[in-house]
């Protein structure tokens, strides 16, 4: 029966991987992200691609539109597309100019003064017969430009440097009838909000050559920290012992501190005539330290933490031998399977492939359906746009101004994708189950090392003779056991856990959206259910950790083994309590010990504090000397923490290994115990007869 369930969560997995296969194809079918990474000019077509692939940029005629005409965001959205002409560019105006005065007197000749690479690609100056009044009207060609720079394809306003310095603007830079500064200023103020988004291009840039003179020291840095994770996990076998009752006492140590800090104060206080009473309610808390009767809380609640703590010590001390002689031969058990501490790269590199499927497939489905093209007047104050309705749908390919000759500024526009048709209508559905089978898949990645992991520490615990009954490439073999036969154990677990995790997804999503509505009633509940499915997840979390031990060491399946598991736990509440606490203060501790000294260390070499040996690395030449630092720590915290999280399940494998010799074997020929001599002399434990044969 137990077989059969199994098969069965393992077929809705894959079935549910076939449609998760075939759906998204789907998506990249209808999709297009061009209409994201590429920018597009008035007509729709992509700037450095086909006809414009020698043409990357956009330029926009007249910038302040973009902000005046269009919502920032939605036009960030939209690929940027603004109520004014734009038209792809080999590279961005690099100048400041302005049409000349000279070029709306009768007679004169448009190309005279005009930029023909910045006009339509379609109007030549040469040919035409239109004044420079018309050209502007129809926004044929821009009557100024301004120094901008490519940000993402798009040419906006370049403030680096001392290019808006005033000596730099020509004195004949003039629109809209204002002088030079005025002018200027109107297109800065105008454009600010625009540019703030991509303001940090500069700052970016500057941070990326930081990293291209460093990143030699980065790495090393990096290094260093995995070295020292490595090392620390190693000795944790010679100094587990000591490093424990060091941490223990220490605790302890600032509780005896706190007390005595408190009851000087107390005493301090005597002639204070302050009372709860006089104080009353007040959010300044430095009042309440002023009050006798504070200190005298603060004395009362430490004494009993540390008379609790004292008496932890001296009933569970047995329990704690038992936690640092667990710790310790998971110290020996990374002696002799080394490839576990590296198992994590193999879960970064399988979330990392279920992070870019799901990237891709929601921006397939983000830029699915056509793009809608309407027909916008420009300028509605020149010439009658009362035409001009609001669903007047056109093609940039064969529009013509021409269609509508009462408006002159009449174009054909980019507004947004298509939502008609089946799939468009559904693709927030879509969206949906795009985040349910990343979370699902997720949470398998994570389950699949969980279980491979177990399965190495268990076949290390479960060998009489170590290391000679060790099986040969321990960690391989559980990897393909946990393929092979672990699936659908391993996916219904994630699944469960998905499902509590898509709940607490819709009720934030809820109360973000109801916020503004809610009255203190629904916003207790909304808090109250919050918080029940964090707890929820956190102990799920905690079942299907010790579920896929169990898995690895027996594989029956998921739910058989979540009850086994929990069972065992419940009938040793008090050493799971112990070890868990345990082994959370030491590796605490270590992973204090890394980050801090890798930072340290980055912090007074990147500062120039201490020179770099044999090169002639310059710290002077950084520009911000912390983004490296940052790096090394926040990479260093990873490291530990990655070879830390193996060093834990390991923990948790021998502990639950060792709940089940203690249960299952008696020390006789027969059943012989599986444990370490130094947990069985713990025990007052022994074999009767050594294992033969």
């Amino acid at each position: 029966m137990y077989t059969q369930f199994n098969d069965y969560i393992r077929l809705v997995f894959e079935l549910m991987f076939i449609l998760n296969c075939v759906s998204r194809p789907v998506a990249w079918l209808y999709g297009d992200p061009r209409h994201v990474l590429y920018p597009r000019n008035s007509t729709g077509t992509f700037c450095g691609m086909g006809l414009n692939r020698d043409k990357p940029n956009v330029m926009y005629f007249d910038i302040i539109k973009c902000v005046t005409g269009t919502n920032i965001m939605a036009a960030a959205l939209q690929g940027l597309q603004c109520p004014t002409t734009q038209i792809c560019v080999k590279s961005c105006p690099s100048d400041f100019w302005a049409l000349s005065p000279a070029a709306y007197l009768p007679g004169a000749s448009p190309a005279n003064f005009f930029r023909q690479e910045y006009c339509v690609p379609s109007f030549q100056l040469k040919d035409t017969k239109l004044t420079a009044m018309d050209i502007i009207n129809r926004e044929l060609c821009p009557y100024f430009n301004m120094p901008t720079s490519s940000v993402l394809g798009r040419c906006l306003p370049s403030f680096a440097g001392d290019a808006y310095n005033p000596s730099n603007i020509p004195s004949n830079f003039s629109i809209q009838g204002m002088n030079a500064n005025q002018s200027v200023s109107a297109i800065l103020n105008a454009t600010g909000d625009l540019v703030n988004g991509f303001n940090a291009k500069d700052v970016g840039l500057r941070i990326f050559e930081d990293f291209a003179k460093s990143w030699q020291w980065i790495v090393a840095g990096l290094v260093i920290a995995m070295v020292v994770s490595v090392f620390f996990l190693l000795l944790l076998r010679f100094t587990a012992p000591v490093l424990v009752w060091i941490l223990i006492v220490g605790v302890l140590a600032v509780g005896a501190f706190g007390i005595w800090y408190c009851y000087n104060e107390y005493m301090s206080l005597a002639n204070s005539s302050l009372t709860f009473n006089n104080v009353g309610v007040t959010t300044n808390v430095d009042v309440y330290l002023q009050v006798r009767d504070t200190w005298l809380a603060f004395l009362i609640i430490l004494c009993v933490v540390e008379a609790i703590l004292l008496l932890a010590l001296i009933f569970l001390r047995t329990r704690i031998f038992i936690a640092i002689a667990l710790i310790q031969e998971t110290s020996k058990a990374l002696g002799h399977m080394m490839s576990t501490l590296f198992y994590p790269v193999i879960t970064f590199v399988l979330l990392l492939v279920c992070v870019s499927y799901w990237g891709i497939t929601a921006l397939y489905l983000a830029t699915s359906g056509g793009p809608v093209y309407k027909v916008v007047a420009l300028n509605a104050s020149q010439g009658d746009c009362s035409t001009i309705r609001a669903n007047d749908t056109c093609d940039p390919e064969t529009f013509n101004s021409t269609q509508y000759p009462a408006c002159p500024s009449a174009r054909c526009i980019f507004i947004n994708y298509n939502t008609e048709g089946l799939f468009q209508r559904n693709l927030f559905n879509l969206q949906l189950y795009n985040a349910f089978a990343f979370l699902w898949c997720v949470n398998f990645v994570i389950a699949l090392g969980h279980c491979t992991l177990a399965g190495a520490f268990a076949s290390y615990y479960w060998a009489f003779s170590k290391p000679a009954d060790i099986p040969t490439f321990p960690l391989v073999q559980s990897f393909m056991r946990a393929l092979r036969y672990h699936v659908g154990s391993l996916a219904f677990g994630a699944l469960i856990l998905t499902l509590v995790q898509i709940v607490r997804i819709i009720l934030e999503y809820l109360d973000h959206k109801l916020k503004s509505t809610q009255n203190p009633c629904a916003r207790f509940i909304m808090c109250c259910l919050k918080c029940c499915f964090w707890c929820l997840e956190k102990f799920i979390k905690f079942i299907n950790r010790n579920a896929y031990i169990m898995i690895a060491i027996y594989g029956k399946n998921f739910c058989v083994s979540a009850k086994n598991a929990f069972c065992l736990l419940m009938r040793n509440i008090v050493r799971v309590v112990v070890l868990d606490k345990v082994t959370d203060l030491l590796l605490f501790f270590g992973k204090l010990l890394v980050v801090g000294g890798v930072g340290v260390l980055a912090f007074f070499f990147f500062s120039g504090r201490i020179q770099s040996p044999g090169t002639v690395f310059e710290t002077a030449a950084l520009n911000y000397y912390w983004m490296p630092i940052i790096t090394v720590i926040f990479g260093a915290y990873l490291i530990a923490h990655g070879f830390f999280s193996v060093y834990n399940m390991g923990v948790d494998t021998l502990f639950l290994c060792f709940l089940e010799d203690l249960e299952r074997n008696d020390g006789s020929a027969e059943k012989p115990y599986y444990m370490s001599k130094n947990l069985m002399k713990i025990l007052n434990k022994k074999n009767k007869q050594p294992k033969t044969g």
